[in-house]
């Protein structure tokens, strides 16, 4: 596969600041309102990882909204969108069973690869190498911090 980088600009994409609000948004609840079992709030075992894991976060959060390709279909298709909203629906259903006091593997799963699989259907639909590149990494290193910390 080959990168065509000139087809790239700097510019403002609504649609990857909203994605981004939109996974961060039970984000920032649970950091005002604690759950019942909120299991979420131990201390990390692997710190360095969770470092590199915020480094292509905001990598990724940047690259979603500044990041351009001229060549990505304007309107998204419908199945891109469809998945989308689907992995944001099963992160909000992920949360709702967090606060609900459950945190089996199943839920910290979803917690951890929902949005980043959001993340990367938005990059990949928009044709947005850098954004896709940052998502995987993040996926990667979200999904190790999940396991490492919660299901071993």
């Amino acid at each position: 596969m080959e990168i065509r980088w000139n087809v790239y600009k700097i510019g403002f994409e609504a649609g990857g600041l909203v994605l981004f609000a939109v996974i961060m948004l039970p984000n920032f609840l649970w950091f005002a309102v604690p759950t019942p079992n909120d299991v979420l709030r131990r201390e990390s075992i692997t710190p360095i990882l969770d470092m590199a894991a915020q480094c292509f976060q905001v990598l990724l959060a940047a690259a979603l909204c500044m990041v351009k390709n001229t060549q990505a279909k304007r309107p998204m298709g419908t199945k891109f969108k469809l998945a989308v909203v689907l992995f944001v629906v099963l992160y909000y259903i992920g949360w709702a069973m967090y606060y609900a006091g459950i945190a089996n593997a199943v839920v910290i799963l979803d917690l951890c690869i929902a949005p980043c699989m959001a993340f990367l259907v938005f990059s990949a639909a928009r044709k947005n190498v850098p954004a896709f590149v940052f998502a995987a990494a993040f996926m990667v290193c979200h999904v190790v911090y999940g396991v490492g910390n919660f299901l071993l």
